[in-house]
Parts: C-alpha cells; structure tokens; sequence
C-alpha cells in the first residue's frame, strides 16, 4: 500500500497499510521487518501530538535486530478512522481500558497471539502500561518512554479543584494544561491559531525537544503550586493564554528550524496535513478521560495489582515528562515487579525516538535482548 504521508519518503524497510475490523476502527499502521510468524513482534505507541510516523527513525533500526514491528495510528489520529471527533460524542470509547481494547483487537487481526515488547511514548505510555498490567499473558515486556507509570489509580479525594485554585493564586495567574486540554475551545485554538497550524506545531515540537535551551528538568518536591510552577509554561500555563499562544512565545528563529535535522519542515508538514484534516479533539478525549469519574474508576478497580512483566523508563535527558508528575518516577518502581533504568538519552528532548533514534535503540536493544526473546 502507499504511503497515507504523500511525497515524504520512509525507510525501504517500512511499509503503511490499513487494518479492518479493529475494535470498530479502520486501523492505519506502519510496518516493518514484516515476516510473521518467525518474526517476534514489538508494538510502538505514540503520543499526542504525534502518530505512527513520529516512530519512522526507530522501526528499521528495531527491525534490523530481528523483529516485526509496528506502529498504530491509534484512536483519535490520523489515518485511523471509525472514532468520534466530536466534543459532544462518545468520550467512553477514549477510555483507557477501551485503548488496551484497540490494541488486543489489532493483535488479533495480525493473528500474534504473543507480543515480544510494547513500548509507549507520551500518552502511549499508560496504553502500553495498562496492556501489561492486564494481560501479562501477552505482553512478554513493556518499555514506557517519557511518562512514568505510577500504578491503578488509589480512590482518594480529588485535588484537582485545589490544584486549580492554588494555581490561579498565583502571580501571575497560570493553569495546568492538562485541564485546558479538557476544554471545548483546547482544539480550535491549536487547530486554527494566530500563527497557524504549521507555526504551532513547529513551535510546540522545538520547545518540548532538547533544542530549546531552557529544558533543564529536575524532580519536583510536591504537587504544590509553588513546585509545579517552576515547569516550563508548556505544562503551567499562564491562565488567561491557550497553547498556541503560550508556545508562540518559545518559537524557534529561522535559523533553528534551518539546523533542526531531526524534524524538517517536510517530516513536520505530515503533522500539519494530518491534525489539519482531523483536529486534535480525538487525542484531547484521552486527556478529558483522565478527569472523567467513571473513567477513573475503572481504573481504581485495580488497585494494588502491579506490572509483573520486565518494565523499563527511558527518557530524553531534556525531557520535561520524566518528573511533570511528582512522585511518579519513584512510583514506577514500586508499580513494577521488575524494573530496569531509569534510562536517561543524551542530546534529546521529549520526542526522544526522532531527536535520537539510534541512542534509543541502542538502550531499548539491550533491554529487548534480555527480555523480549
């Protein structure tokens, strides 16, 4: 099938092809080293804003070690279709436990029964978690990227309105972006913002990446105003701004993007054509689920249960994501029966599989040969 990512070339070794039937979704994938059954599968799930294609650097070089590989567009993005873009539609088909879903659904109609590795990234981190958590029986390892897994959520009282009041109190005045992503307005916003798609994308990928200088992550002592308001504006957001603004702010000169050799601006325009043609609110739905009460209990349901597969945390040194939940890293260890890192790669940013594709498979190889095999 030809590429859905128009004149952009892949690796020879990648392939894009649809799957039918996939938990009511038309499934877009990308695949390589393409020998089932002899060849032990490996997973990869991304993140938002991203798709199957911000894994295209990555899957020759896991391929190359002797694996079929492949990389979803998952629910909400892009040549997937079969979900619901509306605001006001079906927000339960988002849901976590819906997501693992999908994934035990496109296995399925690959006919693997057994998955070497699921590796998730960003918001493919908890999808790939959960799927190891909950059936261990498939899922030999799992490797989570960028977004440490802390375990079932615990039932407690909600700190959100706390968080968001302390916030506001501040001077000046900010909120945390994984609310504004709960917004009805987060989509258009960053969908048809002041500077336009390309410029927001180009923006929002440099200042998450190890390009931008003032990425200098460190742990935060608590879920304090205070403390959560030394993250960069990208994650606590000055209150009266959206994110397209926010990140105008941290755009990078011509020059930089001129240099930037992990992203260039024909790579990003694939992102621009494709959020351009869907919108963000399907990858936003995962973020409302996050504070949807039914939701989340599905998920305490599972209280105390841990990953008892191999589990690794692999970051970029510049990422942000490792520490944006207090807490959490430290959590992951407890979460997991077997841990293996944290793993910190040089020289990259939060997209750490294009910033550093071959420092990654180089951690991410080692890992896979003790456990995957």
């Amino acid at each position: 099938m030809e590429s859905c990512y128009g004149d952009v070339p892949l690796d020879v070794g990648i392939r894009s092809r649809r799957i039918d039937g996939v938990n009511g979704l038309s499934m877009h994938v990308l695949e390589a080293g393409y020998r089932p059954p002899d060849r032990p599968l490996v997973l990869l799930l991304h993140g938002f804003p991203e798709l199957a294609f911000s894994w295209r650097k990555l899957m020759p070089l896991i391929a190359a070690r002797g694996y079929h590989v492949i990389a979803p567009d998952q629910r909400g993005y892009g040549a997937t279709t079969g979900w619901d873009a509306d605001y006001d539609g079906e927000l339960a088909s988002f849901r976590l436990s819906n997501l693992v879903r999908d994934i035990l659904a496109l296995l399925a109609a690959l006919q693997h029964q057994r998955v070497a590795a699921i590796v998730g990234h960003d918001f493919g981190s908890p999808v790939a978690a959960w799927c190891a958590l909950l059936h261990p029986d498939v899922f030999r390892c799992v490797a989570l990227l960028s977004a440490p897994f802390a375990g079932p959520p615990r039932p407690h009282h909600d700190p959100w309105p706390q968080i968001d009041a302390a916030l506001a109190a501040l001077e000046p005045p900010r909120k945390h972006y994984q609310r504004y992503y709960t917004t009805r307005d987060a989509n258009a916003d960053m969908r048809t913002g002041a500077q336009g798609l390309s410029a927001f994308l180009r923006a929002y990928f440099h200042c998450k990446s190890h390009d931008w200088p003032h990425n200098r992550p460190h742990a935060l002592k608590s879920w304090r105003a205070d403390d959560l308001a030394t993250l960069p504006r990208y994650y606590v957001m000055d209150l009266d701004k959206g994110m397209a603004a926010t990140v105008a702010d941290m755009a990078p000169s011509p020059e930089e993007i001129e240099s930037c050799t992990w992203l260039t601006d024909a790579e990003l325009q694939v992102y621009v054509r494709e959020f351009g043609r869907t919108g963000f609110q399907g990858g936003l739905n995962w973020y409302r689920n996050a504070f949807d009460g039914a939701a989340i209990a599905e998920l305490q349901a599972f209280e105390g249960r841990r990953i008892e597969v191999p589990a690794c945390f692999i970051a970029g040194r510049s990422d942000w994501g490792t520490y944006q939940s207090p807490g959490a890293l430290e959590a992951m260890t407890v979460a997991c029966a077997s841990f293996a890192g944290p793993y910190f790669i040089e020289e990259a940013g939060h997209w750490v599989q294009q910033e550093q594709p071959q420092r990654l498979d180089a951690t991410l190889g080692q890992f896979l040969a003790l456990h995957a095999l």
